[in-house]
């Protein structure tokens, strides 16, 4: 028997919002003449998000996902297509076929991607990237950089040195610091040197660099920024460094969960302790009889239940199962509220929680 979800969990997404944000962001960074990158990565390529970042005028939509990518032409994207995850040696034709853009840090790869657009009678653009201190991807030998990159310029010829770039603070930490990204600069003055020509691209970064546009102290040669969560979400830079960005709306993505049990129960557990269903021990604090409630949504749609955010007062969110929630809603009932089986409970998210919804069948995504 076919079953088809029209129910709870739902993942509500305000697509007038996601686009006043992103043409909030990319009108600021035009005023440094710097263009934006739309990163769907984040919220796993959903075309009607994607068509957002088209219709606010981004130069570019890009994603770690070639799958998240492929849809988007025959949705009417016309945007070039940017690979913001450096290619596996494996998936070069297709970097090929469906990106006008890549990130690169490995020779091997340019390569075959050299050797794939020329089947394809393509010039496939690339962007060297530089480790700058973060330790994920990038060269961190400049001079070895440099000469991949006059390489790419001199012997690969259906390869197009479009630029270099830079991530910082994915995982390392590593602030986008003015001096951290005058460094890219550099280097890409050093290339511009070796080949003879300016590059057209510096790309200083995602999110956290858009800190220095609103700080007004990005180097002047940064031209490119690779923005997803500040945009989707508009959550980190308010919420971790302090900005105060009010013309960003942090209500683009709701989750909506369904009360399936309302009971008084003891709030530690009663029996021998071992290891929950993920393999944790977990530390529970004994606060006597306590009303809770069950939702049902668990751990395999939105990852860590630490995560989520109650829009409304007096409900903690306890932890989680594979497929059950748990809440605390004591203190909302002290306050004189209620809540009933069938209710529906609403949740602010974050860039974590919006991966795993985003890809989960088992959330419904309502566009408003």
């Amino acid at each position: 028997m076919e079953y088809v979800r029209n129910g709870y969990p739902k993942l509500v997404i305000d697509l007038n919002a996601l686009k006043t944000n992103i043409s909030q962001v990319t009108k600021r960074c035009e005023e440094k003449g710097i263009e934006v990158a739309g990163v769907i990565k984040g919220c796993n390529g959903l075309i009607p998000c994607a068509e957002q970042f088209y219709r606010a005028g981004c130069r570019w939509i890009a994603s770690s996902r070639l799958e998240q990518l492929a849809p988007l032409k025959d949705a009417g994207i016309q945007s070039d297509l940017m690979l913001v995850r450096i290619p596996m040696l494996s998936e070069a034709e297709d970097v090929v076929r469906i990106c006008e853009y890549s990130l690169n840090s490995e020779v091997a790869v340019l390569k075959e991607l050299n050797k794939f657009a020329g089947m394809h009678d393509k010039t496939h653009n690339v962007i060297i990237m530089a480790d700058c201190g973060d330790l994920r991807e990038g060269f961190w030998d400049k001079e070895e950089m440099a000469d991949v990159a006059f390489m790419v310029e001199n012997e690969l010829h259906n390869l197009h040195l479009a630029g270099v770039g830079v991530n910082v603070g994915c995982y390392g930490s590593v602030q986008p610091t003015p001096e951290k990204l005058q460094e890219l600069v550099d280097i890409a003055e050093t290339i511009e040197d070796r080949i003879g020509r300016e590059l057209e691209i510096i790309s200083g970064g995602a999110t956290s660099s858009f800190m220095r546009v609103v700080d007004g102290n990005i180097p002047p040669r940064i031209n490119m920024l690779r923005i997803g969560e500040g945009v989707l979400l508009a959550y980190d830079l308010p919420a971790l460094y302090g900005y105060d960005l009010p013309y960003l709306s942090s209500n683009t993505f709701r989750l909506r969960a369904e009360v399936v049990e309302v009971k008084d129960k003891p709030s530690h557990p009663v029996g021998e302790i071992g290891f929950d269903a993920f393999g944790h021990r977990i530390e529970y604090v004994d606060r006597g009889i306590r009303r809770r409630a069950v939702l049902g949504i668990g751990k395999v749609d939105y990852g860590d239940p630490s995560e989520l955010i109650p829009t409304i007062d007096g409900i903690e969110v306890l932890g989680a199962s594979s497929d059950h929630t748990l809440l605390d809603i004591q203190d909302l009932i002290d306050a004189g509220g209620d809540m009933s089986v069938g209710d529906i409970v609403e949740f602010q998210v974050n860039y974590a929680t919006m991966v795993y919804l985003t890809s989960s069948d088992n959330v419904t995504k309502v566009y408003i």
